[in-house]
């Protein structure tokens, strides 16, 4: 895979030194709030879209609250487990940095010894969104937007090549979806004993919901109680 790296006729050293080009015509300053943007700002942003659907997801309640919320703390596990899984591939491929083997790359963040392919950020922010996505359409759609530009950042960084982001997307996407059936079984039925749990149960859903969907007869407390009362109908028919 390292030797990908050492033709500037290939496609992938192309477009990494025209993306990463754009830094060069960039001011200064620029360069500064994307050194920012790529390093940190997009998994900060990432947390904050999860939490901001989660915060949505309680204030609605109803019955699809617990498995959305499974979603969402899938969504942060999907990524540990695609960066655990991306350290053997990272270990077995050995490809450097692309300012290793490249010159004239214009490198906004220095002391990046470890190799390049494929890339932690483009894993952890695909995992992310894909885990959201679950959880919520729209949110997820904004979050692999997200996930898309965190890619072009690292490439504009100089930090990686194009195939190291795609390769991210890809390791991220396919441990968020092919580990969700597992995960969501496995979640799902802790979410919704939390649901039940008078002093936790915020977590899932706010209390105004809780109430509310007890009253309409959708919320965990109505449920345990509508068997006993259709079979005290039953009785009543019966005599």
């Amino acid at each position: 895979m390292a030797g990908l790296a050492e033709s500037g006729s290939n496609p992938d050293v192309d477009l990494l030194y025209d993306i990463n080009g754009l830094a060069k015509d960039a001011p200064p300053w620029f360069d500064r709030i994307m050194e920012y943007v790529g390093e940190y700002g997009l998994l900060l942003a990432m947390v904050l879209l999860v939490m901001w659907c989660w915060w949505g997801v309680r204030r609605r309640g109803g019955e699809d609250a617990a498995p959305s919320v499974a979603a969402l703390v899938w969504a942060p596990l999907a990524a540990a487990v695609a960066v655990l899984v991306n350290v053997p591939i990272r270990g077995f491929v050995e490809r450097p940095r692309p300012f290793n083997d490249h010159q004239g790359l214009e490198v906004l963040v220095t002391g990046k010894t470890d190799y390049s392919f494929v890339s932690d950020h483009a894993t952890i922010t695909m995992a992310l969104a894909v885990g959201l996505f679950l959880a919520n359409r729209k949110f997820g759609i904004v979050g692999i937007g997200i996930a898309l530009l965190e890619g072009f950042c690292r490439v504009y960084m100089g930090v990686h090549y194009p195939t190291d982001v795609v390769g991210g997307l890809a390791l991220g996407t396919a441990v968020a979806l092919l580990l969700s059936p597992v995960a969501m079984a496995l979640l799902t039925p802790v979410m919704r004993a939390i649901e039940r749990s008078p002093r936790l149960g915020w977590l899932i859903a706010a209390k105004d919901a809780r109430e509310s969907a007890r009253r309409d007869g959708t919320g965990p407390g109505a449920r345990s109680e509508m068997p006993g009362a259709a079979a005290a109908g039953e009785r009543d028919l019966a005599a």
